[in-house]
């Protein structure tokens, strides 16, 4: 009989329940079952062992994940800190599952996060200093991103800081509280022997542009003068799905209207999809694609306006089955805004992506753009 475990400190994705606590977490442990204990009150949730499958135990430098399937649906906790995780691991082996330790690529993380600057539709290049507050500007591209306003009462949304391995696309989307401005003219382009620069690659060699004169990654890129991210929100719907989205609001429209000439390519949804694949599997310490692994989308709105998507089915280090990666770009005078979804179930998810893809593009599409 194992010794019974009680641990604190833990959070749960997704909720149990609508609108459910998905912290503070605390999970009971001993030979009939987990037992969540979750919010302020606390709410429990029993689940014996037998109604749990595909249980893993991951264990990184200053934490451990915890993941199990329970009537189709994955559910993953975390926690900061390694205390009782040989007691954790003993009583997941005892039932069933796996335990493995990983060991995260720090430098390819943080590679992955400054490339996603670059990826999300605005260039690396000839960064400028605009001079100005710019409060109407950041507040506006701000309201541009997707809310949980936006989305039916099952979803949560969490402000998630740097990349976690529990939700995947806060590897490809910066931190909802970071607000990235220009503040330098200075451009330095990638070694193409770098993480970076391999990732450049992987795009310009699917659009066919070169770097001299590739605007989404390359020399010719122009920063926006604000760029804010959305919190990552999930629901158990379509198999389980992640959303995000990052606005950019441009100093002049001129430069929204040259972006758009480059990814109105027919094959920019896909390469552009393709090339934040490569951004999942560098944050994962995986093999980068070499061909386009994509297909363009193209979503049905209803409203009028430019957008491109792409759709690559994927596989996500500790999670069991495929995923479909879901990325979108849509444009109107100050704006570029990238949408991110990952979902199990696509195409059933089509529809809804593509509502919310003319959620967005409605706002940007209605918001005051005196071209410039």
């Amino acid at each position: 009989m194992s010794t019974p475990i009680r641990s604190e400190g833990w959070t749960v994705r997704p909720s149990f329940v609508p609108h459910g606590p998905t912290s503070p977490v605390t999970l009971l442990a001993d030979d009939s079952g987990l037992t969540q204990l979750a919010g302020e009150p606390s709410v429990a949730w029993q689940t014996p062992w037998h109604e749990f499958s595909n249980l893993q135990l991951l264990r990184f430098a200053r934490g451990m994940v915890l993941f199990a399937t329970a009537d189709g649906v994955r559910y993953c906790w975390r926690r900061h800190g390694l205390a009782q995780y040989e007691e954790f691991r003993a009583m997941v082996l005892a039932h069933g599952g796996t335990a493995e330790r990983r060991r995260r690529r720090a430098g390819t993380l943080v590679v992955a996060v400054v490339v996603l600057v670059a990826s999300l539709a605005g260039g690396i290049g000839a960064l400028l200093n605009r001079g100005s507050s710019g409060v109407a500007e950041l507040n506006a591209a701000r309201a541009v991103n997707l809310s949980l306003k936006d989305l039916p009462s099952v979803w949560n949304g969490a402000v998630i800081t740097g990349c976690s391995i529990a939700a995947p696309l806060s590897c490809i989307f910066p931190t909802s509280a970071q607000v990235i401005t220009s503040t330098t003219t200075a451009t330095t382009l990638p070694k193409s022997t770098s993480m970076w620069g391999r990732v450049t690659s992987v795009f310009e060699k699917c659009l066919g542009v070169s770097l001299a004169n590739d605007r989404v990654y390359g020399a010719a890129g122009q920063q926006p003068d604000y760029q804010i991210s959305s919190e990552i929100f999930g629901s158990s719907s379509f198999g389980g799905i992640e959303l995000a989205s990052t606005t950019q609001y441009y100093h002049t429209t001129t430069m929204v209207r040259r972006d758009t000439k480059e990814m109105s390519r027919r094959n920019f949804g896909s390469c552009f999809t393709t090339s934040n694949v490569a951004l999942l599997r560098a944050a994962s310490g995986g093999t980068l694609p070499i061909t386009d692994v994509a297909t363009s989308w193209q979503p049905v709105t209803f409203v009028r306006g430019w957008s491109r998507a792409g759709v690559a089915a994927i596989s996500l280090p500790g999670a069991v089955g495929r995923f479909h990666l879901v990325m979108a770009v849509v444009t109107a005078g100050h704006y570029e805004v990238t949408i991110g979804a990952l979902v199990a179930k696509w195409p059933a998810a089509s529809q809804f992506v593509a509502n919310v893809v003319s959620t967005v593009l409605s706002r940007v599409t209605s918001s005051t753009s005196k071209a410039i």
